[in-house]
């Protein structure tokens, strides 16, 4: 699970492109970034630990893009990502070592990703076993049975009829009773610091559970569920754990990806100087050795996080990015603004993206028999409304638009069931009629869009 060597920074962009509408700069920030960490693996070895990535701090106001860009190069990757909120490590009860937790999370995403990629090597071995454990639930081994002449059959073929049976999906609805392990059984006591040690953790849980056998449940299933389900106990079987731990810890430390949202909650505003700064400060502080570089103990070995990507974003509204301590700005070198949407780009996210918000809603009430469709004057007359109620009230960016057109289309939705067959075209009077009187009564609108 590396990134593609022949993925170029602007192959990276034309793929972000489907999916975000505009934001050029940060595009192009971003696919330079995991260009640069394929680069640092071309390099000599002795260089490639010096080679630190560039981290990024995206500026600007909710819904415009921040968040989906960096999930997206990370699905574009197959890498590790976990988005964490700056603000919730100045809660009540926050502790310092509360920010190793992002390294551990990160870790237990890392795991998912590769028990994915090694589901997938032995699937057919899999489904084989899968198969071959319903077949024993369905014929024990050494049953008889009379054929029509009343001479003994033995199981095997009885087994081999069954098995025609249940991979021609004829068995698929039948009752059977299975037993698998209970993961609600083992001990999930998590990690717990040893007293007089605060750089060693151990999972207690973990420890114990390789002591304690496992409890099976048993339960009624369909044929067909029983399949699924001893396929992917199989699977599980099949994987090999004690190779996970490794390949976690290189997965994280060379292709893991932190997006710490809300960092301006963070930062001390200028002509500050109550207690809540000191929070806000001692937050920074304490994710400086985390983005600096440090080792994490995780259950799965020590992590170092030097070559990890973090990329942070905030509004910015009232604090500056230079409002950070200096020690922390300068761990993320490469900041980059990310423009409010207006009419133009809204119109372009209804239409233009990948699944968008258009294609997405058609589709929900193709299920209901129901055929939608938007005329170009709708589309813009949606877009206008957006950008609208956007400058009246609070500007939250593209996600006005899952609030307009859940509005829009209410009495659709609702009645859908009962209008099967019908074909239903938005156009301007249509948003006009059910909008209109919303978007211009300014309060009305601050409540309901």
């Amino acid at each position: 699970m590396t990134t593609t060597p022949e993925r170029t920074p602007r192959e990276t962009v034309e793929f972000l492109d489907r999916y975000i509408v505009g934001q050029n700069d940060a595009k192009k920030s971003v696919a330079i970034a995991l260009r640069n960490r394929w680069r640092r693996m071309q390099v000599p070895t002795e260089l490639q630990e010096e080679i630190s990535p560039k981290n990024i701090i995206m500026i600007g106001p909710t819904g415009v893009g921040k968040t989906e860009i960096a999930r997206r190069i990370a699905k574009l990757e197959g890498a590790p990502f976990l988005k964490v909120e700056a603000s919730k490590f100045t809660e009540v009860g926050y502790v310092g070592r509360d920010v190793e937790s992002i390294i551990r999370d990160l870790a237990e995403i890392a795991l998912g990703l590769i028990k994915l990629e090694k589901a997938a090597q032995v699937r057919e071995k899999a489904e084989t076993q899968g198969i071959e454990r319903l077949l024993d639930l369905l014929v024990p081994p050494q049953q008889f049975e009379t054929d029509s002449h009343g001479d003994i059959r033995d199981g095997s073929q009885l087994r081999e009829s069954f098995r025609k049976k249940l991979l021609a999906g004829e068995l698929d609805e039948r009752m059977v009773e299975i037993k698998l392990a209970n993961p609600s059984s083992n001990m999930e006591i998590g990690f717990l610091p040893i007293a007089g040690n605060d750089s060693m953790d151990m999972n207690f849980g973990e420890m114990m559970n390789r002591f304690m056998p496992k409890q099976s449940k048993a339960q009624k299933v369909t044929v067909a569920e029983a399949k699924k389900m001893l396929t992917a106990d199989s699977s599980e079987q099949l994987i090999e754990k004690e190779d996970l731990g490794s390949a976690v810890v290189k997965l994280v430390e060379n292709s893991g990806i932190v997006f710490i949202d809300e960092i301006d909650k963070i930062a001390s505003k200028a002509g500050g100087g109550n207690q809540g700064e000191v929070s806000r400060e001692g937050v920074q502080r304490d994710l400086l050795p985390i983005v600096e570089g440090s080792r994490v103990n995780t259950k799965y070995g020590p992590i170092l996080t030097d070559h990890i990507l973090f990329i942070a974003a905030g509004a910015f509204h009232v604090s500056k990015p230079s409002d950070l301590i200096p020690e922390l700005q300068g761990r993320f070198p490469i900041r980059v603004e990310l423009k409010s949407l207006k009419k133009e780009e809204f119109v372009r996210i209804l239409t233009e993206p990948t699944n968008n918000l258009i294609l997405q809603y058609t589709e929900l009430m193709k299920t209901e028999k129901v055929s939608l469709s938007f005329t170009d004057e709708a589309i813009e007359s949606l877009a206008g409304l957006a950008c609208e109620v956007n400058e009246q009230t609070e500007n939250i960016g593209a996600r006005r638009l899952h609030s307009i057109l859940e509005k829009l289309l209410e009495e659709v939705s609702f009645s859908a069931p009962e209008i099967h067959g019908q074909e239903i075209q938005i156009t301007p009077k249509y948003v006009t009629d059910r909008l209109a009187d919303i978007v211009s009564d300014r309060d009305l609108s601050r409540y309901i869009l």
